[in-house]
C-alpha cells in the first residue's frame, strides 16, 4: 500500500473512514471554527422537542434530533433497522458502512427503512454545545447538560414514535452504537433482536481511562479556557492530541508493525511537524489529528467521551448479570479479535448472560477499528442473521410499551428539513 508522501495517509485508508467534513471558508484570516457542512445543512431532516427530560433531573428544551433514513417505512411500522453511529461519527451510514446498506445488501432497503439519528452532543444536527441555549441566546458551549447513553436513546425513541414506527426489527451498531444498541433492548417489545458489535455492557476503567487522558489533552491546550474558547482560538492541538490517542487504541500492535514498520516518512521539504524524516506512524498521527480538528467540536468531543463513560445496563437497575439476563431479544454480538479497546473478554461476558446471544468473533488485525474496516465480514454474519430473527412483524405489539415516557409525549414535535446549528465554537 502506497502512502501519500506529505501526510503519511494511504489512499486506500480513506474508505474506511467515516467521511470528512469541510471548513467552512475562511474570509477573516483567523482559524477556521468548525461549521457543519453545505451538505448536511441542507439535507439532514430533524424533529425538535419542546422539552426532554434527562437522567440528571435537568430538562434540555428545544430538543433536536437530527436523522437520515434509507427504504420505506412499511403500514404496519414494524420494519424499522435503527442503525447508531460511534463516538465522531454521523447518521450518514451509506458513507461509513456503504457496503452494508443499500438494495440486497444485508442492511437491505428493499426490505427495511432504515434509519440512524445523531447522538445528542455530537455536533452533526443534534442538540449540542453548538447549538443555542434558548434561555441565554448563546451556543452552550460547556453548559450544555449532563447527556447519558439513556438520555439519548430516548430522546431516539420519542423521534422513531413520531415517525411511525411502532416496532424496531433490529438495533445494530459498533463502539459508542454499540452501547446504544444494548439500551435499545431495554424497551422491551418494542425492539425485536439487537446487534452490539465491540462493546460492552458497562464502560470499564481502561475505556474510561482512555476517554480521562484525552479529555486531559484538550484541557490543557491553552485555549481550551474552560470551554469558552473563540472561533479564532479553538484548542485544535488539544483536539489534535486527543484523536492521536484515540487513534492508537483503535488500532493493534500487529496492525501498525504491518502497516508502518520502522519506516520513515518521506516529506519532500515539508518540515511543518517540526520533524525533516518523521515515522511513518507519527505522520499518519498528526495527519490523524489535524483531520478530526477539521470536523470535530472540542467541546462535543469532551461532552461525547463523559456521556460514553456513564454506559451501564445495569446501573439503577440491579446486579449486571441479572439485568443482562433479562434481556428477552436474540442478539448477535460481534466482537473483533484484535481489539484492544473493547476486548473480545467484553463480548463473551455479554453473550455469556444475555440468554438467546450468539457470540461470533471476527478475526483482523486491524483492532476496533475493525467494526468500520472489516464490512465483508461483518455482512456474511449480519444478513443470515437479520433474515433468521429481524423479520419485520405483520403488527406492532398490542402491549403500550413502545412509547416513550407519558412526561416526554405531552411534548409537541416538530419536523424541519434543515436544522439551525450555532455557528460559533
Amino acid at each position: 500500500m502506497t502512502n501519500d508522501r506529505r501526510t503519511g495517509e494511504p489512499s486506500a485508508m480513506a474508505a474506511s473512514h467515516a467521511a470528512s467534513f469541510r471548513r467552512s471558508p475562511d474570509t477573516s484570516g483567523a482559524a477556521p471554527c468548525f461549521r457543519l457542512s453545505d451538505f448536511e445543512r441542507t439535507t439532514m431532516p430533524s424533529t425538535t422537542f419542546d422539552r426532554h427530560g434527562l437522567e440528571s433531573g435537568a430538562v434540555l428544551k428545544h430538543a433536536r434530533v437530527a436523522y437520515q433514513t434509507w427504504g420505506t417505512l412499511n403500514d404496519a411500522g414494524t420494519n424499522a433497522v435503527v442503525v447508531c453511529h460511534a463516538l465522531t461519527g454521523n447518521a450518514h451510514v451509506d458513507e461509513w458502512w456503504a457496503e452494508l446498506i443499500g438494495p440486497g445488501r444485508p442492511l437491505d432497503t428493499n426490505r427495511y427503512f432504515i434509519i440512524c439519528a445523531n447522538a445528542l452532543g455530537s455536533p452533526y444536527g443534534s442538540s449540542s454545545p453548538l447549538t443555542m441555549d434558548p434561555d441565554t441566546g448563546s451556543p452552550y458551549g460547556p453548559d450544555f447538560p449532563a447527556i447519558t447513553i439513556r438520555d439519548t436513546v430516548r430522546l431516539h425513541h420519542r423521534l422513531l414514535w413520531s415517525l411511525g414506527v411502532r416496532r424496531v426489527a433490529a438495533a445494530v451498531g459498533g463502539s459508542m452504537g454499540g452501547m446504544h444498541v444494548l439500551e435499545w433492548a431495554m424497551n422491551g417489545p418494542f425492539v425485536q433482536s439487537i446487534v452490539p458489535i465491540a462493546v460492552g455492557g458497562r464502560h470499564s476503567p481502561w475505556q474510561i481511562g482512555w476517554s480521562e487522558a484525552q479529555r486531559q489533552a484538550i484541557y490543557a491546550d491553552p485555549d481550551w479556557r474552560d470551554g469558552h474558547y473563540t472561533d479564532s482560538a479553538r484548542p485544535s492541538r488539544g483536539l489534535s492530541v486527543a484523536r492521536m490517542m484515540a487513534m492508537v487504541s483503535y488500532r493493534s500492535r500487529a496492525s501498525f508493525e504491518g502497516r508502518f514498520g520502522r519506516r520513515l516518512q518521506a516529506t519532500d521539504g515539508d518540515t511543518a511537524d517540526g520533524d525533516a524524516t518523521p515515522f511513518e506512524v507519527e505522520s499518519y498521527l498528526r495527519y490523524q489529528g489535524r483531520k478530526l480538528d477539521e470536523r470535530f467540536d472540542p467541546n462535543c468531543y469532551v461532552h461525547l467521551t463523559h456521556q460514553m463513560d456513564s454506559h451501564d445496563v445495569s446501573r439503577g437497575r440491579g446486579a449486571y448479570p441479572d439485568v443482562l439476563g433479562t434481556v428477552e431479544q436474540p442478539a448477535l454480538v460481534i466482537g473483533i479479535s484484535s481489539d484492544v479497546l473493547y476486548p473480545v473478554e467484553e463480548q463473551k461476558e455479554l453473550a455469556n448472560h444475555l440468554p438467546n446471544a450468539t457470540l461470533d468473533v471476527i478475526e483482523s488485525p486491524h483492532g476496533h477499528d475493525g467494526f468500520l474496516i472489516e464490512q465483508e465480514a461483518i455482512g456474511e454474519r449480519l444478513r443470515p442473521w437479520l433474515e433468521a430473527h429481524a423479520a419485520p412483524a405483520s403488527a406492532a405489539p398490542s402491549t403500550d410499551a413502545g412509547r416513550a415516557p407519558r412526561s416526554d409525549r405531552t411534548a409537541d414535535a416538530r419536523r424541519s428539513q434543515q436544522p439551525t446549528i450555532a455557528s460559533g465554537g
